[in-house]
């Protein structure tokens, strides 16, 4: 049975632009009262106000600080008594090769840790704060108490040249979905990961349109971008559909990266 998302509340990481910005305004349209969190430049205190002053909140933070992760759960319990969804979409992306031969030069191991520190550790230390929140909460009708959403990457399955501590961050984030699934299955938490191709996020948004096209084509069916308001689409159906859990989601139009 579909669940509803009215009167739940949720907080999305990453929240400030792309498959984040995307996620918060479709959770607010459908009766989530929810947090936006991002990092202090990320401008998410006038993108929040765009989508609602009321029921969007932003809190500037990073995910790797407990501090202020812990300072925006508190605002879901302080402003409205509760924690029923968590979204993960921060994150970060180099492109660098393990060795450059025409450059004679490794790849930097303090790049190699930041990429993982943000994508890996940051996704978890969110899930570890939120899942506390979540499980101290009040169990619903269909004894579910919260529903926790990550967002992977293509990457993690068919990582490109120059995508090593990219891909590792997100196979890290796939391989921990099933786990935490399991160890959050008695408090009534739901686990799920979602996977996306190739989308029209602010990263692709600076190439030029011809460039764009070109990338979209890459995808057999539909033969272009993904819209980050399909990723959203997929975050709601998730929610409302119980059964998903424990699992990673391919949202890629059946694209298999090249080298």
């Amino acid at each position: 049975m579909a669940r509803m998302l009215k009167e739940m509340v949720g907080l999305v990481t990453g929240g400030a632009s792309g498959l984040g910005r995307a996620t918060v305004d479709r959770l607010v349209r459908n009766g989530v009262k929810t947090v936006m969190f991002d990092l202090p430049s990320s401008g998410g205190a006038e993108e929040s106000a765009k989508i609602h002053k009321e029921n969007c909140v932003f809190c500037p933070g990073d995910v790797t600080s407990p501090e202020d992760v812990q300072k925006a759960l508190d605002i879901c319990q302080e402003k409205w008594g509760k924690l029923n969804v968590l979204v993960n979409c921060a994150g970060i992306g180099i492109a660098k090769k393990t060795f450059s031969s025409a450059r004679n030069q490794v790849h930097s191991l303090d790049d190699f840790d930041q990429v993982l520190n943000v994508n890996v550790c940051g996704t978890f230390n969110v899930i570890r704060l939120a899942a506390r929140i979540m499980a101290n909460g009040e169990m619903g009708p269909d004894f579910e108490r919260g529903v926790i959403i990550n967002t992977a990457s293509v990457a993690a399955f068919e990582g490109q040249i120059g995508q090593a501590a990219y891909s590792a961050s997100k196979g890290a984030i796939v391989g921990m979905t099933l786990p935490i699934a399991r160890d959050l299955s008695s408090c009534g938490i739901r686990v799920m990961t979602i996977a996306p191709g190739l989308f029209e996020t602010p990263l692709l948004g600076k190439l030029p349109a011809k460039v764009k096209e070109e990338l979209g084509k890459q995808s057999p069916f539909p033969n272009r971008l993904g819209n980050p308001d399909e990723y959203a689409h997929l975050v709601q159906t998730i929610i409302e559909n119980q059964m998903l859990n424990g699992e990673v989601i391919r949202l890629d139009a059946a694209i298999r990266m090249q080298p």
